[in-house]
């Protein structure tokens, strides 16, 4: 697939309208690439993408990605499900930290029908090792919320990259928090933050140095 029939220039959403979900999902696919990864750090890492934000593609079978997400439980999050959202770690990831990086307004800003046209973009050298949508989330007061439990990974190795603070209420200690990013060519809050990661891909456990990072 041409990557310009997927990657347009769209609008600062401050600037216009806020449209529904519901038309959203009715708009032709446009997004804009926030910065080019480079391979070698995210290869350090095991990581896990997702966008919850848009719907999966279509399939004629019946199966979990078409549930509804989990609701909360009198106002508590729902127990971890017994099959979770992970496949069973590969040997080759043993020792590695679980990275969740959001897509819509963190990688890029985009408004499209499938996110697989866009990762399969992004992620040229196959480091992400799942694609999950907002079905995997869970719905908490108002919020989906992306709840690091039922990823089936250890916690302490487990990092949310995500400029909004409602994804992942659950966890905040394993939070890396960013900024939103529309249309600023000039924004290298990412590329900035490799450094960090590097050093992180190297701990035993990650809630010491993101402890630090949330305090500076």
């Amino acid at each position: 697939m041409d990557h310009m029939s997927i990657i347009t220039q769209v609008s600062n959403p401050k600037e216009e309208e806020i449209i529904s979900f519901n038309q959203e999902k009715a708009s032709q696919s446009n997004s804009s690439l926030k910065k080019q990864r480079s391979r070698g750090i995210f290869s350090t890492f095991f990581c896990c993408f997702r966008n919850y934000n848009v719907e999966p593609p279509a399939t004629t079978n019946t199966n979990t990605s078409s549930l509804p997400p989990p609701v909360e439980e009198n106002g508590s999050p729902p127990k971890p499900p017994a099959k979770y959202l992970l496949p069973e770690m590969i040997i080759s990831d043993y020792g590695k930290k679980c990275v969740v990086i959001d897509l819509d307004e963190t990688l890029v800003h985009s408004s499209f029908k499938y996110a697989d046209p866009v990762a399969d973009l992004l992620d040229q050298w196959g480091v992400f090792r799942a694609r999950l949508f907002r079905e995997s989330c869970v719905f908490h007061r108002g919020n989906y919320v992306k709840d690091l439990s039922r990823l089936g990974r250890e916690l302490s190795n487990v990092i949310i990259v995500d400029n909004s603070p409602a994804s992942y209420i659950f966890h905040p200690e394993n939070a890396v928090p960013v900024q939103s990013w529309f249309d600023d060519m000039n924004d290298t809050e990412l590329l900035d933050l490799l450094p960090f990661f590097e050093g992180l891909s190297k701990e035993e456990e990650v809630y010491g140095v993101l402890q630090n990072l949330r305090g500076r």
